[in-house]
C-alpha cells in the first residue's frame, strides 16, 4: 500500500498497488490547475507559482468498464507530488529581492488600499446609524405651537379688516385687527334712561336755585324784622325798669314821711294830742309804705330778668312763646333754604353721576354694537372658521391663530427611552433640513395616555411609537424660522443634563 494523497482540488485519494493497467480506469478525469498556496516547503510564493502545472498538464482518461481507480491515483500521484530527487530551495531572505518581487508587491499594495477604502466606507456609512442606535432619541418629532381661539364678544355680522403693515395675509402682529363684528340691534335701553333722567335734572336745577334765592330773601327780610322787634323790646324793658325805679323812690319817700309821722304821733299820744285812732292810721300807712317800696323792687328785679333773656335771644311773656312771631318764621325760612340748598347740591352730584354714567354706558353701547377682533400674539392665521357677511354669534369661534411666541417640539419615543426621561431634562432637536441644532428642555411627559393638548398638530398624529413628549424650545424663532410648525427633526435627550 502505498501513502495517502490529497487532491488539490479536495478529496482523498486513496493509493492502490502498482502495475494496475491504465486501460482498466473505469473514469474520464480531468485535471485542472491546482490552487496557489503561498509557501511550498520554505518556498516563497513566486517560486510556488513557477511550480503550477501548465494547461497542458491535463489529463484526459477514458472510462472502461473493467479499469479501476488504481491508476487513476498513480496518476495524479505523478502530477502532483514533485520528484523526490528535486532539492528544496531555501527561503529567500528580503535582502536578496527576487526578479518577480516588484509584482507581487504591488499586489499587496493594491488589497491594502482595498482594505482601507472598505474601512473609512464602513466607518463614514456605519457610523452614523450606530450614533443613532446609541443615542437617547426620539422616533418623530414635528415643531408644534399653541393654537389661540378666538371668539366673537358680541351677536352681529361679520366684515374683514384690510391687511396693516403686512405683506402675508396669514401673518399676524400682536395687536393687528383681523374681524370686524357690528350688530345693528345693539341694545341701548339703558342709555336712552339715563339721558332722560339727566335731561330731568338739568331741568329740576333751575326751580331749585330759584326757590333757593327767594328762600333767602324772605330769610333776610324776617331776620331784620326779629332783629328789630328785639332791638324795640330791649329798650321797652329799659324803660320799665327805670320806671319800676322810679316807683321805688316814690315808695321810699312815702314809706320815710310815714315813719316820721309816725314817730312825731308816738311822741303826742301821751299828752293826749294825738288820738289812738290817728295813732293806728299812721302805723297802717308805714306799713302800706314799706310794702309798696317791697313791690316796686321786686317788679324791678323781674324787668332785669326780662331784659337778660333778650339779650339772650329769649321772650319772657304773658304769651308764653319764647321767640317772636317774625323770629319763627326766620327760623322756618332758613330751614327751608337749607333744604332747598341741599336738593340743589344733590341734583348737581345727580348731574355728575349722571354724566359719568352716560359716558360708560355709551362705552359699553359701543362696544355691544361693534367689537374689533384683534390678534393678542404674535402668529399665523392657522384655520378661518367665518367668513364675511356671516351672521354669528356670541361666543362663537371665528378663527384659530397659531401662538408663534411659544413653539415647542412634539415627539414619540419607545417605551425604554420614555422611562428614563425625567421633567427639566436638556434636548436637542435636530431638523431634517440640515439647519443648526435647537437646545431646549422638556417640559411634559403624557406617555400613552394620549391626554389632549391645545397645539396646531395633535400629538396622536404621531403614530409610531405611543410614548409622547414635549419639548420647549426658547430659541426656535431666533433661527429664523418663525412660525415653522410641521417641520420634522429628531430629538436628541441628555439624561444627565437635567436642570434642579
Amino acid at each position: 500500500m502505498g501513502q495517502r494523497i490529497t487532491a488539490p482540488f479536495g478529496g482523498t485519494v486513496l493509493p492502490c498497488r502498482r502495475g494496475t493497467p491504465k486501460a482498466h480506469w473505469p473514469f474520464r478525469i480531468t485535471v485542472s490547475e491546482p490552487r496557489p498556496r503561498r509557501q511550498f516547503r520554505g518556498r516563497s510564493m513566486n517560486q510556488a507559482q513557477q511550480q503550477k502545472p501548465s494547461p497542458e498538464d491535463k489529463v484526459y482518461v477514458t472510462k472502461d468498464k473493467d479499469a479501476g481507480a488504481c491508476g487513476l491515483q498513480r496518476d495524479l500521484q505523478d502530477r502532483l507530488q514533485p520528484a523526490h530527487d528535486e532539492p528544496v530551495s531555501e527561503p529567500v531572505s528580503d535582502s536578496a529581492p527576487h526578479p518577480e518581487a516588484p509584482a507581487g508587491s504591488g499586489r499587496w499594495v493594491r488589497r491594502l488600499l482595498k482594505v482601507g477604502i472598505g474601512l473609512a466606507i464602513v466607518a463614514v456609512f456605519g457610523w452614523l446609524p450606530l450614533k443613532a442606535v446609541l443615542q437617547t432619541s426620539s422616533v418623530e418629532a414635528v415643531v408644534n405651537a399653541r393654537i389661540v381661539t378666538l371668539r366673537s364678544p358680541i351677536d352681529g355680522t361679520v366684515s374683514a379688516r384690510p391687511p396693516q403693515g403686512s405683506t402675508q395675509l396669514s401673518v399676524v402682529h400682536e395687536g393687528d385687527a383681523i374681524l370686524h363684528v357690528v350688530n345693528a340691534r345693539g341694545d341701548r335701553v339703558r342709555l336712552d334712561d339715563l339721558r332722560r333722567q339727566m335731561s330731568r335734572m338739568e331741568n329740576e336745577r333751575p326751580s331749585f336755585a330759584a326757590k333757593l334765592a327767594a328762600a333767602e330773601t324772605a330769610q333776610q327780610d324776617l331776620a331784620r324784622q326779629a332783629a328789630q322787634f328785639r332791638d324795640g323790646r330791649l329798650l321797652q324793658l329799659q324803660a320799665r325798669i327805670a320806671e319800676i325805679q322810679s316807683a321805688i323812690e316814690a315808695a321810699a319817700a312815702r314809706r320815710e314821711e310815714a315813719v316820721a309821722a309816725v314817730e312825731r304821733a308816738s311822741s303826742l299820744i301821751k299828752s293826749g294830742s294825738v288820738s289812738t285812732v290817728e295813732m293806728a292810721r299812721l302805723t297802717r300807712e308805714q306799713a302800706i309804705a314799706q310794702q309798696t317800696e317791697i313791690g316796686a323792687r321786686r317788679r324791678l328785679d323781674a324787668a332785669k330778668v326780662e331784659l337778660t333773656a333778650v339779650g339772650s335771644g329769649t321772650y319772657l311773656g304773658d304769651s308764653y312763646n319764647d321767640r317772636p312771631s317774625s323770629a319763627q318764621r326766620e327760623e322756618e325760612m332758613r330751614q327751608r333754604a337749607s333744604d332747598l340748598r341741599a336738593d340743589l347740591a344733590h341734583a348737581d352730584a345727580e348731574i355728575d353721576w349722571l354724566t359719568h354714567e352716560i359716558a360708560v354706558e355709551q362705552f359699553h353701547y359701543v362696544n355691544r354694537a361693534e367689537a374689533d377682533i384683534k390678534a393678542p400674539v404674535a402668529g399665523r392665521i392657522w384655520e378661518m372658521m367665518t367668513s364675511p357677511g356671516e351672521d354669528v354669534r356670541a361666543g362663537q369661534p371665528l378663527l384659530k391663530l397659531l401662538d408663534c411666541s411659544g413653539a415647542v417640539v412634539t415627539a414619540n419615543v419607545t417605551e425604554g427611552v420614555y422611562n428614563r426621561l425625567r421633567l427639566g431634562e436638556q434636548a436637542i432637536f435636530e431638523p431634517n433640513d440640515g439647519s443648526a441644532t435647537i437646545q431646549g428642555e422638556i417640559v411634559n411627559l403624557t406617555g400613552a395616555s394620549g391626554a389632549p393638548a391645545n397645539l396646531a398638530i395633535n400629538p396622536d398624529a404621531l403614530n409610531k411609537e405611543p410614548y409622547r413628549v414635549t419639548v420647549s424650545m426658547p430659541a426656535l424663532n431666533s433661527t429664523g424660522k418663525e412660525c415653522a410648525v410641521g417641520r420634522t427633526g429628531r430629538v436628541v435627550f441628555n439624561t444627565d443634563a437635567a436642570k434642579p
